[in-house]
């Protein structure tokens, strides 16, 4: 359609990389103005853990509408929100002992960083936050200082300040623990780093490539924000809500993050919908000081509280999420084993796993190729060089698997064609032109 030529903004991304115009979805499947059917390995960017138009969320939301319910409410009490919180502490939180206060912010994962920092701030009365190498946060400027791609960093227009930058686990080396160098720059007064508010991380870098921190680390690093008064902020936007298996990604590691913002599936219907969990004694708001006119998305409230009832009762949803888990990880393994010749890599946990290739450049084509077969997936990392699985969770085992079979036919496809070297020309008597192909493909 030409529309989208003549006034959609260059800003657009995905639109470039699946050039197709949709106009129906269910479960794990996409479907375009031709009727061409497509599997949805990108899932709203980790946004449709819960698949497309789920049928008892879509219920729930239809009765609602029909029933005339509110819509938009402010922060105002309304029944559904009341419903949400309720369900939300008794099938959340009370059974993983967590006693956190939700404050609902404006509808994005980055309102909610930007609400996160600012009560780490206020309550600690330090400034800066301790930030990682790869970590994405949100594009407004207070979260964009906390994220470390240049591609979004540069197009700020302005100094980003308020941070400090510290290595994430493995950034160093496998070898290295980064929470040792942390502690060493804290308690050194001529570091340069003084009494931060916060430290701020992911426990799974999803955009920043699959970067998985480690059980121990995480512990390490909860014990150096008690060390030295910080706040511990857990990000579990895109790894939370049952994307590695439980339903907050830090739960194996057994800490007890200070604050905790959420976002992207915790509506379960793609709605917007965006919280921080905070400790009670750090809500020292006054009223309105952090505020949106779209906190109180009451259509969201309906279908999150639908979302937890279905799936969150008991933990076999959660079992079954690490059951498609271990498929993936066998499955990438045996992949990287084919065709990776030493160069490629798993990283990864649960259903929040991608493969490491040898540049943005080759995973790149794979992506297109896969698209090409039927599959919207995406790339990651600082180069775009790590093959992102972010397939609904409720997906079948078997269009898992079929999934997985378009992804390692894209692999090997790319595989073959940069095996394949460039002609080579030879001359004979200044005339003839004699083309020769001095490899076979490889299979």
């Amino acid at each position: 359609m030409k529309i989208f030529d003549e006034i959609e903004s260059e800003v657009q991304s995905y639109a470039r990389s699946f050039p197709r115009v949709f106009n129906k979805a269910q479960g794990e499947y996409l479907y375009d103005m031709e009727g061409n059917q497509y599997l949805d390995f990108l899932a709203g960017a980790g946004t449709l853990n819960y698949g497309h138009n789920h049928p008892v969320f879509k219920k729930a939301l239809l009765e609602y509408i029909e029933s005339d319910g509110i819509t938009h409410g402010l922060d105002m009490h309304t029944k559904a929100k009341g419903e949400f919180l309720e369900v939300f502490n008794e099938k959340i939180l009370k059974p993983r002992g967590y006693e956190y206060l939700v404050q609902f912010t404006g509808p994005t994962g980055a309102n909610s960083v930007e609400a996160a920092m600012k009560i780490a701030r206020n309550v600690t009365g330090q400034q800066n936050i301790v930030t990682f190498t790869n970590g994405f946060h949100g594009v407004s400027l207070g979260a964009l200082a906390a994220t470390g791609n240049s591609h979004h960093r540069d197009a700020a227009g302005v100094s980003l300040s308020g941070t400090h930058r510290m290595p994430f686990d493995g950034y160093l080396g496998e070898h290295i623990d980064t929470t040792e160098y942390l502690d060493k720059v804290l308690g050194d007064s001529s570091s340069g780093i003084n009494s931060p508010a916060a430290v701020i991380v992911e426990t799974v870098q999803g955009e920043g490539g699959i970067n998985v921190a480690g059980i121990e680390w995480l512990r390490r690093l909860q014990a150096v924000c008690k060390k030295y008064n910080m706040l511990l902020i857990v990000d579990d936007i895109q790894a939370g809500c049952g994307r590695t298996g439980s339903f907050f990604s830090f739960e194996e590691a057994g800490i007890y993050p200070d604050i905790v913002t959420l976002s992207k599936s915790l509506s379960g219907y793609g709605l917007p919908f965006a919280v921080v969990l905070m400790k009670p004694e750090l809500d020292q708001w006054k009223p309105g000081e952090h505020n949106g006119t779209f906190r109180g998305n009451n259509l969201a409230f309906v279908t999150a509280r639908a979302a937890i009832e279905h799936y969150w009762s008991d933990d076999s949803f959660s079992k079954e999420i690490k059951r498609k888990g271990e498929i993936i990880s066998r499955r990438f393994e045996n992949i990287v084993d084919t065709y990776g010749e030493g160069r490629f890599t798993v990283k990864g946990r649960g259903m929040f796993q991608g493969i490491n290739c040898i540049d943005g450049d080759f995973a790149g084509k794979v992506t297109k190729k896969a698209f090409q077969k039927g599959l919207v997936i995406e790339t990651s990392g600082a180069d775009d060089q790590v093959i992102k699985l972010l397939c609904p969770l409720i997906i079948s085992e078997q269009n898992l698997i079929k999934g997985l079979d378009v992804i390692e036919e894209a692999i090997k496809e790319v595989c073959i064609d940069s095996s394949i070297p460039e002609e080579e020309t030879f001359f004979e008597d200044g005339n003839n032109v004699v083309t020769l192909m001095r490899s076979l493909k490889r299979i």
